[in-house]
C-alpha cells in the first residue's frame, strides 16, 4: 500500500464482546434492539476507516437523520464542556436551535476538508436545490499520537462513502471511521455507542448517543477505578492523555432545542461518571438533535421540563456504556512515532470486578 494514499480498511473479521455482552450493565433502563444509536428510528451511521500501519490511523463518521436538510431542520442543542475543539457549525446551532446537514466527525485537521466535502454532498441531492447558505456540522478528535495528523489522509471520497453507506441496524465500534487513531483513559479508544428505551410522561421513546472516545482521566467501571496496571497493560504517560471527546446524542421524544442543549449538557456530564478528567486541552463537546421536524404541523406536544429526568438518567447511562465500549471493542495499535496502546482486556477485568459483574 503506498504510504501517500492510505486506503479505506475492510470491517474487522469479528468483533469483540462489548460490556453487556460480558455481564457488565450500566443502569437498569432497557436498550433499544442494537444498543446502539441507530435504534432511534431514521438515524443512520456510516464509517469510512483508513489504516496504512504504522502512519495512518484515522477516518470519518457519519450520522445521518433521515430527511435533515435546509428546508427539514431538526431540533438541536450543543454544549461545550470545555471548548478546546474545532466543532464546525456550533455558533448556528447555538443560535438557532437547529441542524440543517447531517453530523459528522473527523480527525482534527481533517475537520475543513470533511465539512467543505459535506456541502458539496449537500447541494447535489435533492433537499440541498436552490440553497444559498449551508451550516455543514463536524466534529473532530486528535489522533496524532497513533496518526500521522498533518498528512490531512482523510479526502472527499471518504466523506462522501461515509454518508452513502450510512445504515441502521448494529454500528461498528472501536478502532472505525473516526475512532481509529484515538485513545482514551490510558487505552486504546474509538467509536462507542448505546441506547435506552424510556417512557416519559407516559410516551414511548427512545435515546441513543454515539461517543468518539479520546481523553484523559482514570477510567471507573460500575463505579471501580481501573487502570491499565490493574488489567495488566504497561502504564502510560499520564501528560499524554490529553484529548477530546464528542458525544452525539439523538431522541424521538418531542423535545425543543433548548431542551435538547439540557440533554447535550447531561452527555459531557455523563463522561465523568467513566473516569474523564476534562483536563485543559480537552474538547468536551455534547451535541444533542431530535428526529421531529422544526415546525411540524402533526404530532405530539413537547414534554414539559418536569417530565425529562427518563431522558436525563437514560443519557448519562448511555454515555458511560458507550464509552466503556469504544475502549472494549478496540484493537492494539502502534502510531507512528512509536506509541502503542492496547484495548481494555475483557478477561482481566471481569476478574478485577468479580461479584460487581451480573
Amino acid at each position: 500500500m503506498s504510504a501517500s494514499a492510505p486506503v479505506p480498511a475492510p470491517p474487522p473479521a469479528a468483533a469483540p464482546r462489548r460490556a453487556r455482552e460480558l455481564g457488565i450493565v450500566v443502569g437498569d433502563l432497557p436498550t433499544g434492539r442494537y444498543n446502539a444509536l441507530t435504534d432511534v428510528p431514521g438515524v443512520r451511521v456510516g464509517h469510512t476507516t483508513l489504516v496504512d500501519p504504522p502512519r495512518v490511523h484515522s477516518g470519518v463518521t457519519a450520522i445521518v437523520p433521515e430527511g435533515v436538510g435546509p428546508e427539514r431542520p431538526l431540533p438541536a442543542g450543543v454544549f461545550a464542556g470545555n471548548g478546546y475543539g474545532k466543532l464546525v457549525g456550533t455558533t448556528q446551532i447555538a443560535e438557532l436551535g437547529a441542524i440543517e446537514t447531517p453530523v459528522l466527525l473527523t480527525s482534527t485537521l481533517s475537520a475543513f476538508r470533511v465539512a467543505d466535502a459535506l456541502v458539496g454532498w449537500m447541494l447535489e441531492r435533492p433537499e440541498g436545490a436552490g440553497v444559498r447558505s449551508l451550516n455543514p456540522v463536524v466534529g473532530e478528535c486528535n489522533d496524532g499520537l497513533l496518526s500521522d495528523i498533518r498528512s490531512r489522509p482523510v479526502r472527499e471520497e471518504h466523506v462522501r462513502a461515509a454518508l452513502d453507506s450510512a445504515s441502521g441496524g448494529p454500528v461498528a465500534e472501536g478502532c472505525v471511521g473516526a475512532g481509529t487513531g484515538l485513545t482514551a483513559l490510558g487505552f486504546k479508544a474509538g467509536i462507542g455507542t448505546s441506547s435506552r428505551r424510556v417512557r416519559p410522561a407516559g410516551r414511548e421513546a427512545v435515546l441513543g448517543v454515539l461517543v468518539q472516545a479520546n481523553f484523559g482521566g482514570t477510567l471507573r467501571v460500575l463505579g471501580r477505578a481501573v487502570t491499565p496496571a490493574d488489567v495488566g497493560i504497561p502504564a502510560v504517560d499520564p501528560g499524554a492523555q490529553d484529548g477530546s471527546c464528542m458525544v452525539v446524542v439523538a431522541t424521538d421524544a418531542p423535545l425543543d432545542a433548548r431542551q435538547l442543549t439540557r440533554l447535550a449538557r447531561r452527555a459531557v456530564f455523563g463522561l465523568a461518571r467513566a473516569g474523564a478528567s476534562y483536563g485543559h486541552g480537552s474538547g468536551d463537546y455534547g451535541l444533542a438533535f431530535g428526529t421531529r421536524p422544526l415546525g411540524a404541523p402533526a404530532g405530539p406536544a413537547v414534554l414539559s421540563d418536569g417530565d425529562l429526568d427518563p431522558l436525563f438518567a437514560a443519557v448519562l447511562d448511555a454515555v458511560e456504556e458507550a464509552v466503556l465500549d469504544s475502549l472494549l471493542t478496540a484493537t492494539t495499535t502502534t502510531g507512528p512515532y512509536g506509541d502503542t496502546r492496547h484495548p481494555l482486556p475483557a478477561a482481566p477485568l471481569l476478574a478485577l470486578l468479580g461479584s460487581a459483574v451480573v
